[in-house]
């Protein structure tokens, strides 16, 4: 059977084939030193795969929310977070299926790759999903990717462009942040950039 990204099986599959092409074996670079320029409060990481960013924050002391649609993503997170002693409320769900006991509790959300994932007429719903997650002032960290695809290729991952995050978030946040950064890893230099939102 032929599943789409809207179907939990389409990424366990990838995840029991290894074909998570995505994951890069620990901390994301760009998140480590960010890590170090915020103060420690909840965080919500969506699409959070195998889960290597939600243990860098947890060991830095924040407190961390990490949720993706495949089981096998969670089960490796739960090992790694086990074998680092630190706590993650993990948990395995589509992100537009969260109950609304998480609106309003995160200081910040973290984008990577979940963006891309999901079929490009969800995006609006992904907008207010986020802002439904932030406290007031809150920041949603991103790494908006890929850059240097036309959404005419399909996906995921689906192509993205930084005039449309713009606009997608243009009503209710103002940019923090927004670079090219060095940090990025080399498959995505200048294919991702760094835009922080702050939620207003």
């Amino acid at each position: 059977m032929i599943y789409t990204e809207e179907d939990m099986n389409f990424w366990e599959d990838l995840y029991a084939s290894g074909d998570a092409t995505w994951d890069l074996g620990g901390a994301t670079p760009i998140f480590k030193a960010i890590s170090k320029d915020i103060l420690p409060g909840k965080i919500c990481i969506i699409g959070c795969g195998k889960g290597h960013d939600a243990v860098m924050f947890a060991k830095k002391n924040f407190e961390v929310t990490a949720i993706d649609f495949a089981p096998s993503a969670i089960s490796c997170l739960d090992k790694i977070a086990a074998d680092a002693k630190v706590n993650i409320d993990a948990i395995n769900s589509n992100i537009f299926n969260l109950s609304n006991d998480y609106y309003n509790q995160f200081n910040y959300v973290i984008e990577q790759t979940c963006f891309c994932a999901i079929n490009p007429n969800m995006r609006n719903n992904y907008e207010q999903l986020v802002s439904n997650l932030l406290v007031k002032g809150g920041l949603l960290i991103g790494l908006w990717f890929p850059l240097d695809k036309d959404i005419s290729e399909g996906g995921p991952p689906w192509a993205t462009s930084i005039n449309e995050v713009k606009s997608l978030f243009s009503t209710r946040w103002e940019i923090e942040r927004e670079e090219f950064s060095s940090l990025s890893i080399k498959p995505r230099k200048d294919r991702e950039k760094l835009i922080v939102f702050r939620k207003v």
